[in-house]
This record gives C-alpha cells, sequence and structure tokens, in this order.
C-alpha cells in the first residue's frame, strides 16, 4: 500500500491523503468545527485527517507541503513541528523559464517526538499537479495545457503530458504581469467594498482580500462594460510576458481605480469592465501562446483562485481556441494539500492520474439537534413534497462534504425557485448582500430543455443561459442578465439529490431546485446537524433520513 498526506499549512488549509493513487480523504481546516473560510490549519487538522483516514503517521510514505511565498511556513500543530516553529519548503512558483515545474525542496519535521522527512514543491505545481491528474483528459491519457492563475502570481501557462511512464510537466511561462489578486485589490480602492491598503498589504493574506473576489464578480453584475474605459486600460495595462507579486497589485488598482472615476463610472460597471478586461486579455494571451506551439483546439486546465470566476470560465470555454476547458471544485487553495501530495505521487510512484470524487471532505459529525427541536424520520420523497407544498427553504446535510468552496448538495440549503423572493429570503438569513445571487441545482438529463447550453457542468463554475420559457417558471435562480451558475447531477455523481430532485419533479414539474452553502457567516460548510439547528434560520434541517422541526417559537 502507498500512502501519500500532503499538507497545506496557510489559508485555506488543509490535509489530504492519497492512497494507491485513489484520494482517500480531503479535510479542510473551514469544514471543521465551523472554523472560519479560508482558516488556516487547525492545531488538530494532521491528527485528526490521518485518524479519519484510517493512517497512522508511520504509515505514510511521502509527506508533502506545499510550498509558499518566503519558502518557510508555520509547523502546523505542537505535535508536528520544525526548527523554531518553522518549516522551509519550496517556493510560491518556478523562478526561471526553464526551471523543472516538479523541483523539491527537503526537510524533517518532528511528528510526536519522530523526526520525518518531508518533500515541498512550489504552490504553483501544486495547483497544476492536481489539477491536470484529476481531469478527464487524464483519465482518457490525452496531454492538456494548465492555466494556473492564483492571487498571487501572473497567470502561468503550463503543458502536461501523460503517458505510460508517468506525467510530464513543462512551464512555458507567464502571459502577462498581473497577479490574480489585482482584482479584489481593485474592488477594495471603490465602495462599497473600500478597505485601507493596510488591510490588504501585510505580508499575510487577509481575510478581506480572500473574500472579495465572489462578492465583487456577484456585484458585477449590477453595472455595464464600459467601451471608454476598455480602451484607456488597454494603454495603461503592463505588457505581455513577465511576472508580477500580489503586491505589485496595489499601484495598478490604484490605477484604475483613478481612471473609473475620471470616465464617471459607477463602481459595479468599473469591476465589469475590468474583468470583461482580464477575460479578454487571457483568451488573447493564450491564443498568442498556442501559435507559438503550433498546438490547435487543444484541451486546457484552468486552476488557481482565479479559477473560480464564472466569467472568465465561461469565456474560456466559448471563445474556439480549445477543444474541452475543464476547471475542478477545488481550483483554489482548498485543493493545494491534494495537488501537492499528487506533485508527490508523479514524482515518485508515476502516477498521471488520480482516482477522486467531489465528496471526499470530511464525514458529518454525529451530534443531537439544538434544544427543543422535534426530528422524524423522512424519505427524499417525503422531502420533495415537502419543498414543493410550503416553498419554505431546507439544510440539507448528508454523506461526506464537498471539496471545495462550493456545496454541491451534501451541505447544502434547497429551496424551491419558484418565487423570485426566494433569493431576497436566502441572503437575508444568510446575512449577505442583497445582490447575491443563488444557483440552480438540475438533473442533468433535463438541463438542456431548461438552459443554454445546459452541457453537464456538476461543479457550478459556468454560467449558462435560462431558456425564455423558463425565466418565469424559476425566477430565484435568474441572474440579473438573464444566465445562471448551473450546477447538473447524475444518479452516478450524487445519487441522494438526484434522487430528490427526481421526486421533486414529480411534484412540481420542475427538475431544479435553489442550491446555496449551508454554513455560518463567514464560515465553512456546518459539520453536524448541532450546528445547523443552533443557527435556526430555516425551519427545517434534513440530515441522513430524518427531518428536524424547530420549535414553533
Amino acid at each position: 500500500m502507498s500512502v501519500v498526506c500532503g499538507v497545506k499549512t496557510t489559508h485555506d488549509g488543509c490535509v489530504a491523503l492519497i492512497v494507491d493513487g485513489a484520494l482517500v480523504l480531503s479535510y479542510e481546516a473551514e469544514k471543521t468545527g465551523n472554523n472560519p473560510r479560508h482558516a488556516a490549519l487547525a492545531d488538530v487538522s494532521v491528527d485528526a485527517a490521518l485518524s479519519a483516514g484510517g493512517i497512522a503517521p508511520g504509515d505514510v510514505d511521502v509527506f508533502a507541503i506545499d510550498g509558499w511565498a518566503g519558502e518557510r511556513v508555520v509547523a502546523p500543530t505542537p505535535r508536528v513541528s520544525g526548527a523554531d516553529g518553522w518549516l522551509p519548503v519550496a517556493p510560491y512558483n518556478e523562478r526561471r523559464a526553464g526551471d523543472p515545474v516538479l523541483a523539491e525542496r527537503r526537510g524533517k519535521i518532528v511528528f510526536d517526538g519522530q523526526p520525518i522527512e518531508y518533500v515541498s514543491y512550489t504552490h504553483a505545481a501544486g495547483h497544476v499537479a492536481g489539477t491536470y491528474c484529476a481531469s478527464p483528459f487524464a483519465q482518457r491519457g490525452e496531454d492538456a495545457f494548465v492555466l494556473a492563475w492564483d492571487g498571487g502570481m501572473s497567470p502561468r501557462l503550463y503543458h502536461a503530458e501523460s503517458s505510460a511512464a508517468g506525467c510530464r510537466i513543462t512551464a512555458l511561462g507567464p502571459l502577462f504581469a498581473l497577479a490574480g489578486n489585482v482584482y479584489p485589490v481593485l474592488a477594495a480602492h471603490l465602495d462599497p467594498f473600500r478597505c485601507d491598503d493596510e488591510a490588504l498589504a501585510g505580508e499575510d493574506i487577509g481575510d478581506a482580500e480572500l473574500s472579495l473576489p465572489g462578492r465583487a464578480m456577484a456585484y458585477a453584475a449590477l453595472g455595464e462594460v464600459a467601451t471608454s474605459l476598455l480602451t484607456a486600460l488597454a494603454e495603461v495595462m503592463p505588457a505581455a510576458g513577465g511576472s508580477a507579486s500580489r503586491l505589485t497589485s496595489f499601484p495598478v488598482a490604484r490605477k484604475i481605480a483613478s481612471l473609473g472615476a475620471a470616465h464617471r463610472l459607477d463602481s459595479a460597471s468599473i469591476i465589469a469592465t475590468f474583468q470583461f478586461y482580464l477575460g479578454q486579455r487571457l483568451i488573447a494571451a493564450l491564443a498568442d501562446r498556442l501559435r507559438q506551439h503550433d498546438a490547435k483546439a487543444p484541451n486546457l486546465c484552468f486552476t488557481g483562485g482565479c479559477a473560480l470566476n464564472i466569467a472568465w470560465n465561461t469565456a474560456l470555454r466559448s471563445c474556439g481556441l480549445f477543444s474541452d476547458v475543464w476547471v475542478p471544485p477545488f481550483p483554489n487553495d482548498a485543493g493545494s494539500a491534494l495537488g501537492t501530495a499528487m506533485a508527490a505521487c508523479i514524482v515518485y510512484e508515476r502516477r498521471s492520474v488520480l482516482a477522486w470524487n467531489p465528496y471526499s471532505g470530511q464525514p458529518l459529525r454525529p451530534s443531537r439537534p439544538a434544544p427543543g427541536w422535534t426530528d422524524r424520520a423522512c424519505s427524499l420523497a417525503e422531502l420533495a413534497g415537502l419543498l414543493h407544498e410550503t416553498g419554505e427553504p431546507v439544510v440539507f446535510l448528508n454523506g461526506r462534504a464537498e471539496l471545495g468552496p462550493r456545496a454541491l448538495g451534501n451541505r447544502s440549503i434547497l429551496c424551491a425557485a419558484t418565487d423570485r423572493r426566494t433569493t431576497e429570503t436566502l441572503n437575508r438569513i444568510k446575512g449577505r448582500e442583497w445582490y447575491r445571487p443563488v444557483a440552480p441545482v438540475c438533473l442533468a438529463s433535463e438541463a438542456p430543455r431548461i438552459f443554454d447550453p445546459g452541457t453537464p457542468d456538476p461543479y457550478m463554475l459556468f454560467t449558462h443561459r435560462v431558456r425564455d420559457p423558463w425565466r418565469s417558471v424559476i425566477p430565484a435562480v435568474v441572474h440579473i442578465d438573464g444566465t445562471a451558475r448551473l450546477q447538473t447531477v447524475t444518479r452516478e455523481q450524487n445519487p441522494g439529490l438526484t434522487t430528490l430532485l427526481e421526486a421533486y419533479e414529480r411534484r412540481s414539474a420542475i427538475p431544479v431546485l435553489c442550491n446555496t452553502s449551508a454554513n455560518l457567516k463567514g464560515c465553512g460548510f456546518f459539520p453536524d446537524v448541532a450546528s445547523a439547528t443552533g443557527w435556526g434560520r430555516t425551519r427545517y434541517v434534513w440530515s441522513q433520513g430524518r427531518l428536524y422541526e424547530r420549535p414553533p417559537n
């Protein structure tokens, strides 16, 4: 048996276990005990993850630790320590063109008093290795380009080749000199997100910088792309090629904010225009790089925190440069432990394929409901009837947690999509801004009838246009521009959620429900029934075949 343990200690801390090339568990710190979103590795997470996977420290063949800026990280727990509490690691990304992508740095940690050797790969290498090896392209033995764009680095292009000898990854260099955090940093210079530079520019990446991209992406839908600002941006942005760090984004963001004000644009339109500009710039840079490599309609993987931007994902897929575009459900740093573990699998086991399931997170913790809540047995068919008849939202906790930041039906709040006011209700109970959209989850077999194109999208990472007859039927999931961030589901992917949707369709003739994450504001997914009922902002919580109902008062 081969056991590789990947560890990400900084924000979005996580431990991933890969046994004989299969992902056994991805244990994210933010999904443990209602920890804050983007939490660093909790003090007990390494021990707890190993234990949850049935693995003792001595069973691990390779410990792999994610690389980071400054080339050192805080040792994750008192039981796992390094010299002076720090562990030396690989850098954030390769320093020079031509550097080997999977160059490693070695060190030793002390686990329960025993010295254990570890390896470390660059942060970028973890994103690339994990994404490609989990992709359908690797499963089919096909090559792919991998675009990695994270908050602290420029968009960088790689080429991954799969063969019987394993996986070969080649760095093709940065596309242009804009770090991914330029998008949230711009938002932070504009209302309603305005922050002072000190809150953003410290050595450690702060919560503001991590939480702003999703809010800014939703807010951009309130604005319009301004042609005059696009022209001005093209004249002042950095040239093609070159590299950038997260701190270089601040003067760029200030310049863009000033340009937007000079053009008398509102904040939403400034963000919308810059978002559109970045998407078009990505496409142009990729087209140029593909011409250099004489590559026609290849496969593309997109990874890094920027791959959570559905506008860019959709633009890349529709641009015509690629035969297929794939984004994993863990493109942000939640996938870094998995990625650095897979980098070690490539190096030490010559693997190029990861066997995995998007529902490989923590299992639900056994717990009792909050005082006063009643519970009874409730089938999925009965729950479908409740959703249809009451129109009320239900916290839905089932099986193991999803990988990454999107709730894909195991840690969700589900609700009928037939009332336009439902979006307002869900945003109110979650404490979110009024303009935040709610995603639809739909039976994959029915999606082309309701959405355009309605192609399979199980991870909620692309937009689809809602077809005209359906906009008035499911208004709660329709964005201002008539699109929706669709999640499709099949029985093979999620049998419980599929059974519920099928039963709901029999009741309502609608194969769609609203789906948003079930969590305390600013925290990871609910880990148990006690958390969901203690929160108490929905009347119903369903979990593992039981329905919990809040007392009338």
